[in-house]
């Protein structure tokens, strides 16, 4: 058995939506992309499975489910070419593990590239997407994802989430429609390259994650707002279960250093990223 590494990802618009209890209710729809940022699994001498991460856990970046697809694959399986199965067996593993989690994360890092993706009850459909060249130069030039620094717990904030949503709560049902709706216009913005949808998609889902639950975004406000209101930043949004580790940022395209620079003094890292096309693959 040999190593294997499993790339992290970028939730566009979408995440939350590929959970059940909502899956089976309304079904979900997320987009995302995967970066060169990986989570890498080898087998030792004894058997274990030792770990290396390019990026912190808890970055909002999908790691666990990166970790998992990776560790499936090192541990053996019988056909590593079958990536569904192996980002269910990773689900399985997370969930087994008892992290709340939905399917993004294991279906992302499995494939690779870009993703659109369906959510029907327990089942994943994974449509053509293939965003329009200048869209993805675009978004590669002006997209920043930044860390806080602020270490979130992801199963706190779902718990936080799904609980009011069994209670039948309006609010949370609206920004999981919203954010769900976000994922078709982000998905038409990039294939069209229509930028402002994209802008739009963006917006509309950290709208949606404030009905959700405001603390989930509220640590990242005091810094993002600013900017926003001296139009240094179009849209933003929590990537992850929000509630700190990393944001994603859209920016006015003669402001993407000032942004940089202001992340940076307030302590926040500023990934370096790259498009990673691959899934799974032998580290």
């Amino acid at each position: 058995m040999g190593g294997y590494r499993a790339p992290l990802r970028v939730d566009l618009a979408g995440g939350w939506t590929d959970l059940a209890p909502y899956t089976h209710d309304h079904g979900g729809e997320v987009v995302n992309f995967t970066i060169d940022k990986w989570v890498t699994a080898t087998p030792d001498v004894d058997g274990d499975i030792d770990f290396q991460f390019d990026v912190p856990a808890g970055s909002g970046l999908g790691t666990s489910g990166a970790l998992n697809v990776a560790k499936i694959a090192a541990l053996g399986v019988d056909d590593v070419s079958d990536l569904g199965a192996i980002a269910e067996l990773a689900f399985e593993a997370e969930t087994n593990a008892g992290n709340r989690c939905g399917r993004q994360d294991q279906w992302a890092s499995a494939h690779g590239g870009f993703n659109r993706f369906l959510f029907i009850a327990d089942d994943v459909e994974h449509l053509p997407f293939e965003p329009a060249p200048s869209a993805k130069k675009w978004l590669k030039k002006h997209l920043i994802i930044a860390h806080s620094g602020i270490r979130h717990k992801s199963g706190d904030i779902q718990e936080l989430v799904w609980s009011r949503y069994d209670l039948g709560v309006q609010e949370v049902f609206d920004g999981l429609h919203l954010i769900r709706d976000a994922a078709k216009k982000m998905a038409d913005g990039l294939q069209r390259d229509q930028r402002h949808l994209v802008v739009e998609a963006m917006n509309q889902v950290t709208t949606g994650v404030d009905l959700l639950d405001p603390s989930i975004n509220h640590p990242f406000r005091s810094i993002i707002e600013p900017m926003i209101s001296k139009n240094m930043v179009f849209s933003w949004k929590a990537l992850g279960a929000g509630g700190g580790g990393c944001v994603a940022l859209l920016c006015n395209p003669s402001k993407v250093s000032l942004v940089n620079s202001t992340l940076s003094k307030e302590g926040w890292q500023v990934i370096d990223w790259n498009y990673e096309n691959q899934g799974l693959v032998i580290a």
